[in-house]
């Protein structure tokens, strides 16, 4: 949808930019104020910080058990369908391990200045210090959860999701009256959750007001060249994901890449406009019928990718945890990495069509617990989120046409033929 004045990214950010104005002044102009301020600000922001974080263990298990369920549905439509859903995974592992790879090459290239990265850190002084990495074994042991309740209570997302995973895969094997009525109370939650997070968002330009305020006053400028750093390192990632549709359309696709860039360029400038996907897909089937795809297969391929595919999810999402890795200083190992791409698919596929603030928090929460980064930063974060996901949007949809491109040219056409028949009979993710 196009963002208004009254949109909540619009502001959050004028909230975001007011904190950061008000902060940079008071520790230039009132220094000997900052200690006052900052103590009354502090709460603020870290009282809304924590009424986000309270809604993401049930956000998230319950968006992995009824994404899980509406994709083994979607499976069960046909060939097609089925075909569609083994593209789309993969390219979501392979968005994954292209961030691992990617952002610490970035971050090597160009750090973020070591005076911004301290500032903050001081800023932040609440922010419980990483604990010390543990070894292989004992973090291989420590992902089968003893006590589903305790690894809730105690935040270890890695074993609650991988509970979550064998639970929702479970789910997809009983009686259907059964999984129908258990998916509807996982769906009830979700969206309760959902609906409270809205009502969070509605007052996040006041806790993140008091963040910006207090890390400003304490850091100067500092805090704003490490946003603009920030911004531009994400976004990296994001692009250069988004390249790797090129090849997919060329190859997978059999079309031009010259005729691809020319029939794509309508689409990419409503997603760039309205960051949506989905009010991108008028221009995204038109696109796609110009380039050969017959409208009936188009029909049931491109909902599929706009209900499930978030190409760039996984690697923006861990790209920002490993930036926050970085900004503290938390060690990464391969074990650690590999089990944090793994938890970036899978909250990715189960976060999808949610409004950016909440893909954000519900997505990058596990994958930041998994590396043992502080949550604290991501209040800052999530303000600036309107920029990178101009890029995530873009991405987004070019890898739709894209695998779109593709399943039709691997395809039958009486499969296609079946699957529209199929689908047309079918729940809708």
């Amino acid at each position: 949808m196009s963002r208004s004045l009254n949109s909540p990214s619009t502001r959050i950010l004028g909230a975001l930019v007011a904190g950061l104005v008000l902060g940079v002044a008071l520790a230039a102009w009132s220094p000997a104020a900052v200690p006052g301020v900052a103590a009354v600000a502090q709460p603020i922001g870290t009282a809304w910080l924590n009424a986000l974080q309270m809604t993401v263990i049930p956000l998230v298990f319950s968006l992995l058990v009824t994404g899980i369920a509406a994709t083994a549905e979607a499976a069960r439509s046909g060939a097609v369908a089925a075909r569609g859903i083994a593209v789309i995974l993969t390219i979501m592992v392979a968005s994954a391990v292209s961030a691992a790879i990617l952002t610490p090459l970035f971050l090597d290239f160009a750090p973020m200045p070591a005076e911004s990265a301290t500032a903050l850190r001081g800023a932040l002084a609440d922010v419980a210090p990483a604990g010390p990495v543990p070894p292989l074994g004992d973090f291989m042991a420590s992902m089968v959860p003893s006590n589903v309740f305790a690894a809730a209570s105690n935040g270890a997302f890695l074993s609650l999701i991988l509970f979550g995973l064998l639970f929702a895969f479970a789910l997809t094997r009983i009686d259907q009256a059964a999984r129908e009525t258990l998916t509807a109370v996982f769906g009830a939650i979700r969206d309760t959750m959902l609906v409270m997070i809205g009502w969070i968002i509605w007052i996040a330009p006041v806790g993140v007001f008091a963040l910006a305020l207090t890390v400003a006053a304490k850091t100067g400028t500092a805090a704003v060249g490490a946003l603009l750093h920030y911004i531009v390192t994400v976004s990296s990632v994001g692009v250069a994901v988004s390249l790797l549709a090129l090849p997919l359309a060329v190859w997978g696709g059999r079309v031009a890449l010259g005729r691809f860039l020319r029939e794509t360029s309508p689409a990419l400038a409503v997603a760039f406009s309205t960051q949506s996907s989905l009010a991108s897909m008028p221009a995204m089937l038109k696109a796609t019928e110009a380039m050969g795809v017959p409208v009936a297969t188009s029909g049931v391929v491109l909902p599929l990718c706009v209900a499930m595919l978030r190409a760039t999810g996984p690697a923006m999402n861990l790209a920002v945890a490993i930036y926050v890795a970085g900004w503290f200083g938390v060690p990464l190992t391969f074990a650690t990495l590999s089990a944090a791409t793994f938890v970036a698919v899978l909250t990715s596929l189960g976060s999808v069509s949610l409004p950016g603030q909440i893909s954000f928090v519900g997505a990058i929460s596990p994958i930041a617990v998994t590396l043992g980064v502080p949550l604290a930063p991501l209040g800052l974060l999530v303000a600036v989120e309107t920029i990178p996901d101009i890029f995530r949007t873009v991405g987004n949809v070019v890898f739709d046409m894209a695998v779109t491109l593709t399943v039709a040219a691997r395809s039958d056409p009486a499969e296609l033929t079946a699957a529209d028949a199929l689908l047309s009979d079918a729940p809708q993710p």
